[in-house]
């Protein structure tokens, strides 16, 4: 029923709800965010950019009656940069971005009956700036330490530590929004499978009262015969 459907998609939505911002410890800028899109509706979400960034974009829509979506991604200049129809994930990605606000819609109103959980992550990786932390780091190494090789390996292998752990967790959180739209389609499925049953169940009870009932009729001769 559409009660029980959308009561799915609201658990669903706890279990999966993640909101993630790493802006501090090096040049990438990651977002997730997991969101309801209203039945008939059009969200859409701003990412602010600098000019020569690169910029990748994921999405996938993990419940929702058809596991589909619209979606475009609009640049600040109004340039329709990607345009899609009806998808259910996809990947694009950036590798020169304008200074502005990029638009991300994701688009339902083609669904008249059933809303869509959409997940969707954005990544930007800005060579040029690096945080304050970094910064600092960087002034230390050119003015204390400008000959010493040894404090120039630790920064780089601590700057690949971290790029490894950010890449293990994005790849965590998207299994994550996997793992949320394979529970729902088992779920659902379920239902069909056990509603399917149950019918199926009550039409094979059916025939057999009406065969016993029709072949006890036959052998009911209720007249006499006289000798």
């Amino acid at each position: 029923s559409a009660m029980t459907s959308s009561a799915q998609l609201y658990l669903v939505g706890c279990l999966t709800l993640t909101v993630g911002l790493a802006l501090d410890m090096g040049p990438n800028q990651n977002m997730e965010f997991t969101f309801m899109l209203p039945t008939g509706g059009t969200e859409c979400f701003y990412q602010t950019t600098t000019t020569g960034d690169s910029m990748e974009i994921e999405y996938q829509v993990i419940a929702g009656s058809g596991l589909d979506v619209g979606f475009a991604l609009i640049s600040p200049s109004g340039h329709r940069v990607v345009s899609e129809f009806r998808t259910s994930d996809g990947i694009h990605m950036l590798d020169y971005t304008e200074f502005g606000d990029y638009r991300l819609c994701f688009d339902n109103s083609f669904s008249k009956m059933s809303e869509k959980m959409v997940f969707f992550k954005v990544i930007i990786n800005s060579e040029g700036n690096t945080s304050g932390g970094q910064e600092e780091w960087m002034d230390f190494t050119v003015t204390e330490s400008m000959e010493d090789y040894r404090i120039e390996e630790i920064r780089r292998t601590m700057d690949s530590v971290y790029q490894h752990l950010e890449k293990t967790r994005q790849v965590q959180t998207v299994l994550r929004a996997f793992e949320a739209r394979d529970r729902y389609l088992l779920e659902d499925n379920l239902w069909r499978v056990s509603f399917w049953s149950c019918l199926n169940l009550l039409v094979m009870l059916g025939v057999a009262v009406t065969q016993t009932y029709t072949l006890r009729r036959l052998f009911d001769n209720t007249k006499r015969v006289c000798t």
